[in-house]
């Protein structure tokens, strides 16, 4: 509750001794609202393949290469980029541009519901 007058007569007193007395306090929602996405375009894939093939991380299915990307810790695939080989990529969010340039090159995206 505020002090009668802070407003009217007594605002020299307000500005010289308590500046801060009227300010904008506001909300600041809690840490566990706010989600961090960490992103990966689809020009980012092959130089990921590559590097997983070499270390035997990813596995292969119908002659395409598989990738998960939660298990790598993505969560979100953005349409940035060109692809040229295709592949099945599992991954919950991705864009529309991301799926179209996947499909378009033969690969799919795998969506776990």
């Amino acid at each position: 509750m505020r002090k009668p007058g802070r407003h009217k007569q007594g605002w020299t007193y307000v500005i010289k001794y308590e500046p801060d007395y009227f300010g904008k306090k506001g909300f600041t929602s809690p840490k566990s609202l706010k989600r961090e996405e960490n992103v990966i375009n689809v020009g980012e894939l092959e130089e990921l393949v590559e590097k997983l093939a070499n270390t035997g991380m990813i596995a292969e299915k119908n002659g395409k290469m598989f990738i998960d990307l939660e298990k790598l810790g993505y969560t979100k695939l953005l349409g940035t980029g060109k692809i040229n080989k295709p592949l099945i990529v599992k991954i919950n969010a991705f864009s529309e541009t991301a799926a179209e340039k996947l499909q378009k090159v033969g690969g799919q995206i795998l969506r776990e519901t």
